[in-house]
């Protein structure tokens, strides 16, 4: 019998008799483990704890509480909701499958209706039922042949057996008489699955490809414990309240409409004035700071792209170029930098210009496929908070310094507090993505660390997260439910000016080659308003707020002329304010105001004309104050001048 050679993860090496199961293995290190052992990795791949192996590699004993266990816990609830599926529907057709760190899915198809949320309680009684039957769970390997004979009409198993057929054969999970396609690993029995939750129905492209069928994807979970379960289960309640899609939809922020093509949002008048506010609030943070800011064009000519490397590093995430029908080939930009590049190339530059500042809100295009859209997270048309300095040499790192306390400060108005640094450094190993000259690599790399240290900051290094063109410092934050996404940028670049032959006229009188700094404040509009959206939960501070104050007159005839008064002296303060106008009872507009998250809710009556005062609701408050209306107008006006910053007022 052939022996097998497995590498431990501490670096041992072991030989085996080839046919040798996962389980044995575990159990050649320590009885302990091989009771602990659900499933193995092997070269990454997980396997059976009791399939039998016939080649070796590094491995990886997977118990019940890893992550992995995890997983296989999860693959395992997915086979089962699989074969509860099938005995409900017989004329059901399977799609992928797949277990993960969020729980896991199964697509359905049905040539009459699809699956409905309804209908979930029923499947997951039957699930109930298999599982308390603990039917063994096998691995059968069957050919290709056998295989389709095994799947019938299913076409999309059909597809799916050729992606998995291996040496001519095609691996199956088997509980009783149903088979299913096997993906990663499973535990030897239905009755293993103790604790899980059906969770929702979705429409899913098959294979994520919008051109291919519409199927109905199942979503659901399983974990070890109730207890685990209860907390996740509470965690999604809180990740729906926070949904910038949801809160998008109930504060009439924005809106997809299939009709133009998704990832393409229309901003509704409350999400544009969020959008808006922020768009001057960077406009004038950045003039102040020294930026010029231009307008250039959402299209451009293909050979710039070619020029700049976009085309050759990047292409798949562009849409294919227009043909006019003379020979230009036009794009539909995926970035601004090549276009602020022809600004700074108009004129003769000198070195009393630099650094020179170019910045613009410009709007991009990605090609993004249909499954990857969310929201406002992931769209296909964007605008990008964009800067680009031009520095010689021995100004980059008081520049990146420059730049990097703007950030800061942008951030602190925004109430922005949790985030980290991130230096992203190329992959030298991956020349097919990145720009092949060690020597700029090199130097830009220890430019930026250097930068970084000299002010002192804390950072984590990652390699290969570097854009093609060169180094940057990423700034990582914590969206409201925990998740990591990078929220700003600073490039370093000295690829593009050499590329495009960028000079400055130095004080000897001699050309010299500009560097290049790339830098996004707060990422696109369409990203940041929905990381704020989830941050804020739709309450947006008062500054930032669509509706910052509603009054309500408690008798229109009597008191609805004074409450026009104070809302045309706050839109002359530019105070964005409206009046109530609907003959609604008094505790129910109270209430809608509180729904709609508007900061102030102004009550007027008979005391209130008399006094020239107002009775003030404040968002998240269940008392009403009285007030003077000059006093109530001074103090939004510093709530609104301060940023709603408490420190700052």
């Amino acid at each position: 019998m052939s022996q097998l050679s497995f590498e431990f993860p501490d670096s041992s090496v072991k030989q085996f008799d080839e046919g040798i199961t996962a389980e044995d293995i575990a159990k050649s290190i320590a009885v302990s483990l091989s009771k602990k052992a659900v499933a193995a990795k092997v070269d990454d791949h997980f396997v059976n704890k009791d399939e039998p192996l016939h080649k070796g590699g590094k491995i990886e004993i997977v118990t019940a509480d890893s992550d992995d266990g995890l997983s296989v816990l999860r693959e395992t609830a997915a086979q089962i909701l699989k074969m509860a599926i099938a005995n409900e529907f017989k004329n059901i057709h399977f799609g992928e499958s797949a277990a993960d760190d969020d729980g896991f899915f199964v697509d359905t198809d049905k040539p009459d209706t699809q699956i409905s949320v309804d209908q979930l309680a029923d499947l997951s009684q039957s699930m109930h039922k298999i599982i308390k039957e603990d039917l063994p769970i096998k691995v059968v390997f069957l050919s290709a042949a056998d295989a389709n004979e095994a799947i019938g009409d299913d076409p999309y198993q059909k597809e799916l057996v050729k992606q998995n057929e291996v040496d001519g054969q095609v691996k199956f999970f088997q509980i009783g008489d149903f088979k299913s396609i096997a993906e990663g690993a499973v535990l030897p029995s239905t009755g293993k699955v103790k604790i899980f939750k059906l969770l929702s129905v979705a429409g899913a492209y098959w294979q994520g490809k919008s051109s291919n069928p519409m199927l109905q994807r199942i979503y659901a979970t399983a974990f070890n414990k109730q207890k685990e379960l209860d907390a996740d289960l509470e965690k999604r309640q809180e990740a729906h309240e926070r949904d910038h899609r949801v809160i998008g939809n109930q504060l009439d922020l924005f809106f997809v409409d299939p009709k133009v093509g998704a990832g393409l949002p229309y901003w509704m008048p409350n999400g544009a004035t969020i959008r808006r506010t922020i768009e001057r609030y960077i406009v004038d943070k950045e003039v102040t700071n020294g930026y010029e800011h231009v307008y250039t064009p959402v299209l451009a000519n293909l050979d710039l792209y070619k020029q700049s490397g976009h085309w050759a590093h990047y292409r798949e995430d562009m849409f294919p170029p227009m043909d006019m029908g003379d020979g230009e080939m036009l794009e539909l930009r995926p970035m601004n930098c090549p276009s602020h590049i022809q600004i700074y190339n108009h004129h003769i530059r000198s070195y009393r210009e630099l650094p020179l500042r170019i910045a613009e809100l410009g709007m991009m295009h990605r090609y993004e496929k249909s499954g990857a859209l969310s929201g406002l997270q992931r769209v296909r048309e964007m605008t990008l908070n964009d800067g680009h300095t031009f520095v010689a040499l021995d100004q980059i790192q008081e520049e990146f310094k420059n730049i990097l306390n703007l950030m800061v400060d942008v951030y602190h108005d925004f109430d922005i507090n949790d985030y980290t640094f991130r230096l992203s450094y190329r992959d030298p190993q991956n020349t097919e993505k990145y720009f092949d000259d060690d020597e700029m690599w090199t130097r830009a790399q220890t430019m930026l660390k250097g930068a970084m240290d000299e002010m002192g900051l804390q950072y984590t290094e990652a390699e290969g997260e570097a854009a093609f063109y060169g180094p940057k410092l990423d700034v990582q934050t914590k969206t409201a439910l925990g998740n990591e996404e990078t929220l700003s940028t600073i490039q370093l670049d000295f690829m593009l000016p050499e590329r495009f032959d960028l000079h400055y006229v130095g004080e000897d009188g001699k050309q010299h080659r500009p560097v290049m700094i790339h830098r996004g404040l707060v990422s696109t509009m369409e990203r940041f308003v929905a990381y704020l959206t989830e941050i804020y939960k739709g309450a947006f501070p008062t500054w930032l707020a669509p509706h910052q104050v509603k009054i309500i007159p408690v008798s229109q005839d009597k008191h609805g002329d004074y409450a026009k008064k104070i809302n045309e002296q706050l839109r002359k303060l530019k105070i964005r304010s409206s009046v109530e106008t609907r003959a609604e009872k008094m505790g129910y507009l109270i209430r809608d105001a509180q729904t709609h998250k508007i900061p102030y809710t102004l009550v007027v009556g008979d005391e209130e004309v008399n006094g020239n005062s107002v009775s003030v609701r404040r968002y998240g408050e269940k008392d009403t104050q009285s007030e003077s209306l000059d006093g109530f107008v001074d103090e939004i006006q510093k709530d609104i001048a301060s940023y709603s910053r408490e420190d700052n007022q």
